[in-house]
């Protein structure tokens, strides 16, 4: 028998029952589309992660204490990194575009007679635009003479000066931080919120004066969590990184093979983050699969019943010169349409759950193009797998005592 008659038979087969081929096809549905979307969700975090790095800045090294050897109760000093740190790698390390440490408070801001409470205040350096790749769009930025000499300036982020100040220039007004007066010199650009930091929704002002208003005298009052140094390109990170090794461990006076500090950088944070998205990402696929397996059981299900209520069809069949074979074939096409129809379904579904997910939800989605085929050619495997049982069965049965069921 031509194939192209088989696939007919095999078509008039699924058309005689259309509701239970459409329920049969669900579980493949839901399965294929999960899969489509368990990796979308999974990239969509992925990608996430790696613009909140991403956004602190290019090429960026983060210079941070390292742990203490000694712990808690051992009289082990805890490491710091100092403000003299700063000045000390951006004038003996070569091929970077600057260096810049933050140290952040909550203060209530008042400008007239508008306060905003709980505001983030970020006390930094001259070389913070450069780092962070962030532009005043009026006045200026705070300057190494502002660290220098503690003044109490600020520059307002874009959402606080409108607040404060509506249309009016921002820049020679006064503002109260805390119960501290300061001088607005500069307004940011707009940037809006990058990852979970809401640049426009904040307050710089110079990091000394942080230490010298805000901070609590028992954490230190020069020291800082980080310091971010901006490497020309990334050709050259590998020299950056040793350059501030050999300063830092000279101004610490620390032995070499046990410094006080460590580095990093954003490749290596995102590859930390990618591991453990990957593994994620491997969990949701299997949960996902187990509902394509589900669905390939669904059909082995269906096709079976469907071979008993066809029993005197098939005997027909084989009685007027259909070979055993052709049953066969004709059962495991059904199968496999069944499967290929849910899988072409399902990848519709699962591509625009994706979209929906992402436009209309807060969670990010990414689709990723090569759980198309993954997840159809799997719903393609899972006809074939799960149909070939009941296309055995139905190739097996005896033509004349299948032409006596009743």
């Amino acid at each position: 028998m031509k194939l192209s008659q088989t696939f007919k038979i095999a078509w008039e087969g699924l058309t005689l029952n259309k509701a239970r081929s459409f329920l049969t096809t669900l579980g493949v549905i839901i399965g294929v589309g999960a899969v489509i979307v368990m990796m979308a969700v999974s990239a969509g975090a992925e990608a996430e992660i790696a613009d909140q790095i991403n956004a602190l800045g290019a090429n960026l090294i983060m210079v941070m204490p390292a742990m203490s050897q000694g712990g808690f109760g051992q009289g082990a000093a805890r490491p710091e990194l100092a403000y003299d740190d700063i000045e000390a790698i951006e004038q003996n390390v070569a091929n970077i575009n600057g260096v810049s440490a933050e140290q952040s408070t909550t203060q209530d801001v008042k400008g007239g007679d508008t306060t905003l409470e709980n505001i983030s205040i970020i006390g930094t350096t001259a070389d913070f635009t450069a780092v962070r790749e962030y532009t005043v769009a009026e006045g200026r930025f705070v300057t190494d003479e502002d660290n220098d000499r503690t003044n109490k300036v600020a520059v307002l982020g874009y959402d606080v000066a409108q607040e404060l100040f509506g249309d009016t220039s921002a820049v020679g007004q006064s503002v109260k931080i805390g119960t501290t007066k300061f001088t607005v010199v500069g307004v940011m650009a707009e940037r809006g919120v990058v990852g979970n930091t809401d640049y426009d929704g904040q307050v710089y002002i110079p990091l000394t004066v942080v230490f010298d208003k805000f901070t609590n005298s028992r954490l230190g009052s020069d020291s800082v969590r980080t310091i971010y140094v901006s490497a020309e390109s990334k050709e050259v990170m590998d020299s950056v990184m040793a350059q501030i090794t050999d300063v830092l461990i000279k101004q610490h006076d620390v032995d070499p093979a046990s410094p006080d500090f460590s580095l990093t950088t954003q490749d290596s944070i995102i590859d930390a983050q990618a591991s453990t998205t990957e593994a994620f990402r491997n969990l949701l696929g299997w949960v996902a699969g187990v509902s394509l397996v589900v669905g390939g059981i669904g059909i082995m299900n269906i096709m079976l019943v469907s071979v008993t209520e066809r029993t005197r069809e098939i005997g027909l069949r084989q009685a007027l010169g259909a070979r055993p074979r052709d049953v066969s074939l004709q059962f495991l096409l059904e199968a496999v349409m069944l499967s290929l129809i849910g899988g072409l379904v399902g990848v519709l579904t699962g591509a625009g759950g994706s979209y929906l997910f992402n436009e209309l939800g807060t969670m990010r989605t990414e689709l990723v193009t090569a759980s198309i085929p993954l997840a159809f050619g799997a719903a393609a495997a899972i006809g074939i797998f799960f149909g070939y049982y009941p296309a055995t069965q139905a190739a097996r049965l005896d033509p004349i005592v299948a032409l006596r069921r009743d």
